[in-house]
């Protein structure tokens, strides 16, 4: 699991990162909002976060602030609360705000970990088909996919080449992967054809600050244009 946890407490944020990764949960951890926002888009680019851990008093502003322009641009991304307010009144404006949890300090690391699990096995059933990478976001059961909010233009299967990109970023997806997928609805589909339509893909992506890369034998990889290898 890739989490982001927005804690200004030093030694709380430490020690949650050494509980957590033995877990094998890949931890980012921001002190600040600024910190935060820089992590969340690398985490986004690097294939999507799972979760949010956010306190609500930093240094540089309110959680709660932060937690409304998040929920703007995604409705779907877990985040939990993690606070020393515990008024009745701070819990239902922190649900109110975008919150899915709210865990009031100091608080014991079982029960932390519980909800976490919780609320990312929830994220992962309500995303369903829903898969984000970057600035895009492509939807399974509704055959479509976004950047910035604005439709792509694309083919089935285009569409269905992007999903499977995007789910495998960054890794590598071979282009045998791509041909046995796409096999299933047209057994014509051969070498070629995968090829005319990672090319098609490419340009409707033009734009988009993602891309596909193409390893010559092996396979292709939606990667942030800034990754690209220089023309």
């Amino acid at each position: 699991m890739r989490l982001l946890l927005i804690e200004d407490d030093a030694l709380i944020a430490r020690e949650l990162q050494l509980r957590w990764r033995p877990r094998g949960w890949i931890v980012h951890a921001a002190a600040t909002l600024a910190e935060a926002d820089k992590l969340l888009a690398a985490g986004q680019a690097q294939g999507g976060l799972e979760l949010v851990v956010l306190d609500l008093g930093l240094p540089d502003g309110d959680g709660l602030d932060w937690l409304k322009a998040l929920r703007r641009q995604d409705r779907q991304l877990p985040v939990l609360a993690l606070t020393a307010r515990d008024r009745i009144a701070d819990r239902v404006l922190g649900l109110q705000s975008g919150a899915d949890d709210y865990l009031v300090k100091p608080f014991a690391p079982e029960e932390l970990d519980a909800r976490v699990q919780a609320l990312a096995r929830r994220g992962e059933q309500q995303r369903g088909d829903l898969l984000h990478f970057g600035r895009i976001s492509w939807y399974g059961q509704e055959g479509m996919a976004y950047v910035d909010g604005q439709p792509l233009e694309l083919s089935p299967r285009e569409h269905e080449v992007l999903g499977l990109l995007i789910r495998r970023a960054p890794r590598l997806v071979p282009k045998r992967v791509l041909c046995d997928a796409l096999a299933e609805r047209n057994l014509e589909v051969g070498d070629t054809a995968v090829e005319v339509y990672v090319s098609r893909l490419r340009r409707r992506l033009q734009g988009s600050g993602s891309a596909i890369r193409t390893l010559r034998g092996f396979g292709y990889l939606l990667v942030p244009e800034t990754a690209l290898p220089p023309a």
